[in-house]
């Protein structure tokens, strides 16, 4: 091989080199970073962005009398400790939420601790931007926390109130949302997101749900 082919060969490696590494950089970061946008659509009831022209599919009809008894419950859950909670309290909600505007944030710690990492506190302060938004402000919203499967069930439990609880001291303290609104809940590991792989990081998120009841949570 000639010394001009080696060289054309090497410029073209290094090239190929290059944009491998520029499309891995772009991808790690369109997956761990979210925005307030994101947050804010995710979380906006469905018959809202309807009425904007962007309808998200089929409406779901309410059914009155089951809507009030959800009200009166998400009622008592204001001003309630995370730990308070009962194990029946804490399933109600999970049924409540299933049909609930709803986004998975896959928020990091510090190791064996409730503090939030550096790295997650941009995807914090995009929630915060986003619930203090006036289409969302004045909600109520469940703000769960779940574990991996790693360690025990008493362990977890606690570790995922205690994140929970941390979350929403960080969106009281930095943007002033009131702490009524903030409904937080602990699952540990009881709840996977992927269950196949139960030590997998996207099951160590935090979830928030709009539980779409601004007339309840001003009274």
């Amino acid at each position: 091989m000639s010394k001009i082919s080696r060289e054309k060969s090497l410029i073209t490696f290094l090239s190929l080199l290059t944009i491998s590494a520029a499309l891995s950089i772009g991808v790690a970061t369109a997956a761990e970073d979210v925005t307030e946008d994101q947050i804010l659509r995710a979380l906006t009831p469905v018959k809202e962005l309807s009425t904007r022209g962007l309808s998200a599919g089929p409406q779901t009809q309410t059914d009155p009398a089951g809507a009030a008894a959800e009200g009166r419950f998400v009622q008592t859950l204001r001003n309630r400790p995370t730990r308070s909670l009962s194990v029946t309290e804490r399933e109600e909600i999970a049924t409540i939420v299933k049909d609930k505007p709803k986004i998975d944030l896959e928020i990091n710690f510090d190791y064996n601790s409730p503090d939030i990492s550096g790295k997650s506190l941009p995807s914090v302060q995009a929630l915060g931007r986003a619930l203090s938004n006036p289409d969302l402000k004045g909600s109520t919203f469940i703000v769960a926390g779940h574990t991996d499967a790693v360690g025990g069930e008493t362990y977890n439990q606690d570790l995922s109130e205690r994140r929970a609880d941390s979350i929403k001291r960080h969106l009281v303290k930095k943007f002033a949302i009131a702490g009524t609104d903030l409904v937080t809940v602990g699952y540990g590991k009881t709840k996977l997101k992927d269950s196949a792989h139960p030590t997998a990081e996207v099951n160590r998120r935090v979830q928030v749900v709009n539980m779409e009841n601004k007339a309840t949570a001003s009274k």
